[in-house]
């Protein structure tokens, strides 16, 4: 056994003790200081709101795809006859660069259109950093955006919500640049259609991005760059193609409906600074 010295003792618990203090603090820590919360959704209308649905115009709400009900927004298919590609997204009207989004939201048990593709079951998404609506093409499907892809549970097996999607960008997942298009969450839950899940992004000043479910932390990704190779934005490659492969720092925040109804409420956002 080594026999230390007094001194040789006290700057082996000094160093422990920094230790602990270091390992107390998460590893995505980041110096910023964060604004207040404030609404998005006033919980009575669509104020604020724009809809752009696939083959329709900007701004036509077309069958009352996004309606506001009890507090909620809610993606309806009450009117359709069939879904026929026309995904939808409900746009803010401001970008955003830095900030944290939080909202409540369940699929609901029934409403969904027969024609509605397999994928597409009990999937809908947060869309950020996304073009403009006015900048998408009438047939375009999705805008160039990341994807905070909200997934029920749809069937027997494991289908865990809160996976990061990318049309027309790329990202890095631990510092690898992400070749799929969706990235599962190895930590999110399965949850069941109808029970209400809290969803929180934070987009934090230097481009990284943590996805939280209920509180908990189920993905952590960064480097958001526009893909001149993207093949899923269709309509989008002139977009893209006038910008390069750029990082993209800033955009707007969408809803969006892809053939399941679904209820969006408390949707709140507080915006992140660096100090």
């Amino acid at each position: 056994m080594t026999i230390l010295s007094a001194k040789a003792r006290g700057a082996g618990l000094a160093a422990l003790a920094l230790g602990l203090v270091a390992t107390a603090t998460p590893a995505f820590s980041q110096d910023f200081k964060a604004g207040p919360w404030r609404p998005l959704f006033d919980g009575k209308s669509l104020d604020g709101w724009t809809p752009k649905i696939a083959k329709h115009p900007m701004g036509e709400n077309y069958q009352q795809t996004f309606v506001v009900d009890h507090g909620a927004i809610r993606v309806s298919y009450a009117g359709y006859k069939t879904m026929d590609g026309q995904f939808g997204h409900l746009f803010y009207k401001a970008p955003f660069k830095a900030y944290r989004l939080r909202l409540t939201y369940r699929f609901l048990t029934d409403g969904a259109l027969p024609d509605t593709p397999a994928w597409a079951r009990s999937n809908s998404g947060i869309m950020f950093h996304s073009q403009s609506p006015e900048s998408m093409t009438v047939n375009q499907s999705f805008p160039v955006s990341v994807e905070f892809q909200l997934l029920g549970k749809d069937g027997d097996g494991r289908r865990a919500t809160a996976a990061v999607c990318t049309p027309g960008v790329t990202i890095t997942i631990d510092g690898q640049k992400v070749k799929e298009h969706c990235t599962p969450s190895a930590k999110a839950p399965t949850i069941p259609d109808g029970t209400w899940v809290k969803a929180e992004l934070e987009v934090r000043p230097n481009g990284e991005v943590f996805e939280k479910i209920d509180g908990v932390v189920v993905h952590h990704y960064a480097d958001i760059t526009l893909d001149p190779d993207d093949t899923v934005a269709d309509g989008a490659k002139p977009y893209i193609l006038a910008r390069g492969a750029q990082r993209v720092t800033e955009g707007y925040i969408a809803l969006q409906s892809e053939g399941h109804p679904i209820e969006f409420k408390d949707i709140e956002i507080q915006e992140l600074t660096a100090r």
